[in-house]
């Protein structure tokens, strides 16, 4: 990877590209840094328990903890991932949107200007339910006498902090768009990418301070960071890892020369649905924990052992974490691949599988192979999800507890990301030295 990005270095117009993304890279990380206007939030954690697993860490997590002090890029890109996916998921269920995104270039445009415009409302109402709970937890300018705005101030006030952070969500949204048009790799993932690791630094003092508070830590820690670079090297391989179908096509003439003939194969990865099953798994048993937040004292102790249910250092939590993992995998195969129309695909292509008649028998095989590979990539993928869980059990039945900053997700978005873009640069790089091939 080292030497990747050194060769690239060497080539002008990837130079130009590299420090280009380097720089909207800077950018965003100083927009996270300024507070947004009539806020008034302090502290070593922001609005943020850091002992939580509420959805509001989950957001800090992925905004690079810009949520947690209230910053102008408090929202980052979550608002335009979210609309991404709701997009991607109503294009199955409405025949417009499907019929636009099989309409190839100028129908991916005009998706694109949908996605932005539910970008665009999304921020605003997470912008609103965010200065909501600002107010309410007094994280917001008062008057002379400590006391909140209210009428006509209140509402200035309101909108001053909403439209800030809509523009500023609308703002990371565009900063992506300009890397994927003059930079190096997806424009999103580098956002997502700068906000996560930039909680590196974090994750390493409180390793530190593990270390200072002596006993067992002296060995849970080289352990704890042995199983982070384990780690790592398993997401590459999972990442890597496919399972290869083979096609043969036959020959046919057309006009004076012939076509087809050639061996082929259709590649499928292992974990084919990415870090999607993770995110929506964490987002959906991040629910019953930020709900507790907003109830009065006396109804959270109340129901203190439902909401216990759903701790991070609790049996269930895994337990159900697994099952969402598996589930939602399952969901997301399911509308990205279509056996029936691959296998039309293949046959209206003069193409077959060795061994299987076109048609049904091939649309049957290839829907057994994405459920194996999807059960695999699910479990593999869960091992990594469930890996910071496991630690944090352990340490507890030793009686020295150790949390970590940065989870499964965490883990498998940057290593994704890494990936990615080393090979977005040796595949720009092949293209500009391609004179070997023709020598």
């Amino acid at each position: 990877m080292i030497s990747t990005f050194i060769n690239a270095w060497k080539v002008a117009d990837l130079r130009k590209k590299m420090l280009f993304t380097a720089l909207i890279v800077l950018i965003f990380r100083i927009g996270a840094a300024i507070p947004v206007p009539f806020t008034n939030i302090s502290g070593d954690n922001g609005i943020i328990d850091p002992t939580g697993e509420t959805f509001m860490n989950y957001l800090s997590m992925m905004t690079g903890e810009a949520f947690a002090y209230g910053t102008i890029f408090a929202l980052s890109i979550t608002p335009y991932i979210n609309s991404s996916i709701i997009i991607q998921l109503l294009g199955v269920v409405i025949p417009a949107l499907e019929k636009l995104s099989k309409e190839g270039e100028e129908g991916r445009k005009k998706i694109a200007t949908i996605t932005r415009y539910t970008t665009i409302a999304l921020a605003l109402l997470q912008s609103t339910a965010y200065f909501i709970y600002l107010r309410a937890q007094g994280y917001v300018v008062t008057d002379a006498e400590g006391n909140l705005f209210t009428g006509f101030a209140a509402v200035l006030q309101g909108l001053a902090v909403i439209l800030c952070l809509t523009a500023g969500s609308c703002f990371v949204m565009w900063l992506g768009e300009q890397v994927n048009e003059k930079g190096i790799g997806n424009g999103i993932s580098i956002i997502l990418f700068a906000g996560i690791v930039s909680r590196i630094p974090t994750l390493g003092y409180m390793l530190y301070a593990y270390i200072l508070q002596g006993g067992a830590y002296y060995a849970l820690v080289p352990i704890m960071v042995i199983c982070l670079l384990a780690m790592i090297a398993f997401i590459v391989w999972m990442d890597n890892a496919e399972r290869r179908i083979p096609v043969q096509y036959a020959k046919r003439v057309v006009g004076r020369k012939m076509y087809g003939g050639q061996s082929t194969h259709i590649p499928l990865k292992v974990n084919m649905s990415g870090v999607l099953p993770v995110i929506f798994a964490s987002s959906i048993l991040s629910l019953p924990p930020t709900v507790e937040m907003f109830l009065s004292d006396a109804t959270a102790e109340k129901y203190a052992g439902f909401f216990g249910l759903f701790s991070t250092s609790h049996w269930f939590y895994s337990v159900i974490y697994f099952f969402l993992i598996l589930f939602f995998a399952y969901f997301y195969a399911s509308i990205q691949y279509n056996p029936v129309e691959m296998a039309n695909n293949i046959r209206k292509n003069s193409g077959m599988i060795p061994g299987l008649r076109p048609g049904k028998p091939t649309s049957d095989y290839i829907k057994k192979i994405l459920g194996r590979m999807t059960l695999l990539g699910a479990l593999l993928l869960s091992v990594v999800a469930l890996f910071p869980n496991i630690i944090t059990l352990f340490t507890n039945l030793i009686g020295s507890p150790m949390t970590l900053s940065l989870g499964g997700t965490s883990l498998i978005i940057v290593v994704g990301v890494a990936l990615e873009t080393v090979k977005q640069l040796e595949s720009q790089m092949m293209m500009r030295h391609y004179k070997g091939f023709l020598d």
